[in-house]
């Protein structure tokens, strides 16, 4: 049997490198650990933080394909974040220009949650806790 510990880490990757750091920085307000330049894949990979815990890698390659449909192409559906208010982490985000989707229930939880995208339209959730 295998003995997981935790989710080590979520890679990303992305079309337009500065545009997804100040998001993922600024908007979101994620910790930077490490930044790296790649010359022989020219890439950048950017180690980022939340509450100093490393949980995403953000890449960038030249002229990555495109994701095929939103939100149900195989594979990652989307990437949710834990928030305590979700009225306050709305009003953030919509006051940072980032459009978020109408609030709904989940109806196995009773908890509340919404949509919004990153710079690639990545789908990306707050669920409140």
């Amino acid at each position: 049997m295998l003995n997981l510990s935790a989710v080590h880490h979520i890679a990303l990757i992305c079309s337009d490198y500065e545009a997804s750091k100040r998001f993922y920085t600024k908007i979101l307000g994620l910790a930077v650990m490490g930044e790296y330049y790649r010359a022989e894949r020219q890439s950048y990979k950017l180690d980022l933080a939340l509450n100093g815990q490393y949980i995403i890698e953000l890449f960038s390659f030249p002229n990555p394909p495109k994701r095929p449909s939103r939100p149900e192409a195989l594979g990652l559906r989307h990437l949710a974040f834990a928030v305590h208010d979700l009225d306050e982490a709305i009003a953030d985000l919509n006051e940072k220009g980032v459009i978020t989707e109408p609030i709904r229930i989940d109806e196995h939880t009773g908890r509340r949650f919404t949509f919004f995208s990153d710079p690639d339209d990545l789908p990306l959730e707050f669920y409140e806790i």
